[in-house]
Order: structure tokens, then C-alpha cells, then sequence
């Protein structure tokens, strides 16, 4: 079995731990209500306490499941790339979750919405992911997993547990928390409902419009590389033209998107989590463009670059500056 088809395989069977335990407490919960028409006296404790307690059972899935079982196989094969690849399959999974939960309620209309807009949004990422590693499963890990690695030397092995993948359950159950408060309020449908649609549809275009537009220009460098002659130093045009990372601003949208359905349903707290994730992407931003600065053939070119361009929020170059820029 090749490399590409065995980490393939360790990707698909990772989850089943948490799946099958799912569906048995489904069962049982469908017999129990079957003996006494409840659902809540015939159910073991173990299944009763499942039952009552919904969010909670998703956090302790996905910490055996997640942070244990991927840290584990993570330790076998040396790297830790299929948390990036489950960034894009794990809210479609809790939005499922969540949708059926025995004792969820909810408008119908704007359930169904959500999960066809969260499927659109993990196609979206998960195409660009695969698109992004030439359709190889495990073929490197991110490169913030690989310079930690070499900062914390023999100590990576323990410390990547909180790192990685700790750390993950906090970003990933807190920014679908609005998911789950969508399907324990049952409210007919208001025009905020519809501006969050809007808000969501809206980041999942930017970002995927942005990331091809990335993909592009890296694969044109890559032939340039191939062909012996220079690279180009800078993406700044399309979308890139108006923010450095168009592709962020897009992403946190969706995010956004979702905080406001929690906020219409008077859930305000659940975009705690769109914050959070919103501050470490600030951090991520900056490692980015120290990185892309530590680049010799790029720095000149990326210096003037953020002097001329928003950061995230699409805007106009800085007059001053994009003069400068069409002159040279």
C-alpha cells in the first residue's frame, strides 16, 4: 500500500471511534423512548446523562477522540497533518451532531440552511486544502507544527498534545458553538436570519476566489522555478490587490456569519468563539508576513506591499504609496 492511499485510509478510520459511539446512543435512546413513550426512565445511566447533557458529550468525544486518538496516531507516523484535513470535516460533523440529537429543537428552515451552508463551506475548504497538497493525504504537516518541532526538540512529543491538539478543541468547539445553540431555540425565521445567510455566502465566495487566485500564483512561480527563470515576488492582484489576505477576511465571514444567527436566537456569547479564532488569526497573520519577509527575493516587494494594502478588510491601495507602485 503506497503512502497516499495508506494515510487515505487512516484519515477515514481515525473518526469511527466517535461515529459508532453516536449512533449506539441513538439506539438506545430510539428504544428507551420505544418501552416508555419518553425516551428518559428506560435509559442507563451512562446514556441518560449523554442524553442531558449534549454539548458537554461533544467536548469529551472530542477530546478522546481528537486530541488521544489523532495524537496518538500522529506519534506512530511522525507528523500531524490530519488535524488541517479535519479543520474542514469536523464542523460538518457536529452541525450533524447537533441536528439530531434526541432532545434538539429547532426551526427546520434554518437548520437545513445551515448544515447545506456548512457542507458548502467545508467543499470548499477541504477542495482547497487537497488542491493545495496535489492531492496527496499526509504528504506534509503545516509549517507552524514543523517549526515548533524544531523548537522544542525532544519535548515536541508531549508538548504537541496541548499544541496541536488541545488547543484545536477549544479554536474548533468554540467557533461552532452557534451551531448548537441552532438547534436548542426553536424561532420562526426574521431578516436577521437572512443577513446572516448573506454574511456566510458571502465569506465562503471571497475565500474561495482568494485562494485560487493563491493557488495560481504559486503554481505559475512553480513553472517559472521549473524553467530556470525568477519568481514572481508578490501576489497583488485580483482580490490580493485590496487585502494581503483576502483569503482570512473570508474565512472569518463565515465564521462571523454563524455568531450572528447565536446573536438573532439571544445567544450573544456564542461568538465567543469567532473572537478567539479572529485574535489567533491575528497572530497567524503576523507569523505569515514575518515569514514572508524573511524571504530575501519577496521582502522589498512584500514591505511595500503592506504599506500600500489592507491587512484584511478589502480597501483601496494607499493613495500615497500607489503611485509609487505603478511608477516602478
Amino acid at each position: 500500500m503506497n503512502r497516499n492511499l495508506k494515510n487515505a485510509v487512516i484519515a477515514f478510520l481515525v473518526p469511527l471511534p466517535s461515529i459508532l459511539f453516536y449512533l449506539s446512543f441513538l439506539r438506545n435512546f430510539e428504544s428507551a423512548a420505544i418501552a416508555d413513550g419518553s425516551g428518559a426512565a428506560a435509559l442507563s445511566p451512562v446514556w441518560a446523562w449523554c442524553a442531558t447533557h449534549p454539548l458537554l458529550l461533544a467536548n469529551v468525544l472530542f477530546f478522546f477522540n481528537v486530541n488521544v486518538v489523532f495524537w496518538v496516531v500522529s506519534q506512530c507516523i511522525s507528523s500531524h497533518w490530519m488535524i488541517d484535513l479535519y479543520w474542514t470535516v469536523i464542523p460538518v460533523m457536529l452541525v450533524y451532531y447537533y441536528a439530531n440529537f434526541p432532545l434538539a429543537q429547532f426551526d427546520g428552515w434554518r437548520s437545513g440552511t445551515v448544515i447545506v451552508m456548512t457542507w458548502l463551506w467545508s467543499l470548499r475548504l477541504t477542495h482547497n486544502y487537497l488542491r493545495r497538497e496535489k492531492w496527496q493525504f499526509g504528504a506534509r504537516e503545516d509549517w507552524r507544527f514543523t517549526d515548533m518541532s524544531r523548537q522544542y526538540g525532544g519535548n515536541w512529543w508531549w508538548m504537541s498534545f496541548f499544541s496541536v491538539y488541545v488547543s484545536q478543541q477549544v479554536f474548533l468547539m468554540g467557533i461552532c458553538l452557534p451551531m448548537y445553540i441552532i438547534h436548542t431555540v426553536d424561532k420562526p425565521l426574521n431578516v436577521w436570519d437572512f443577513a446572516a445567510v448573506a454574511v456566510c455566502l458571502t465569506g465562503i465566495v471571497v475565500a474561495y476566489f482568494a485562494d485560487t487566485q493563491l493557488h495560481e500564483f504559486v503554481t505559475r512561480n512553480e513553472v517559472l522555478e521549473g524553467l530556470g527563470k525568477p519568481k514572481v515576488p508578490n501576489l497583488d492582484r485580483g482580490m490580493w490587490s485590496y487585502s494581503r489576505h483576502p483569503n482570512y477576511f473570508g474565512e472569518q465571514l463565515w465564521w462571523w456569519g454563524l455568531a450572528l444567527f447565536a446573536w438573532n436566537l439571544g445567544h450573544g456569547w456564542a461568538s465567543a468563539g469567532a473572537l478567539v479564532n479572529s485574535l489567533c488569526l491575528a497572530y497567524v497573520t503576523v507569523l505569515v508576513e514575518r515569514r514572508m519577509l524573511e524571504q530575501e527575493y519577496r521582502a522589498e516587494a512584500y514591505r511595500l506591499y503592506q504599506k500600500t494594502t489592507s491587512v484584511w478588510i478589502p480597501w483601496v491601495k494607499s493613495s500615497a504609496f500607489a503611485a509609487k507602485d505603478k511608477s516602478t
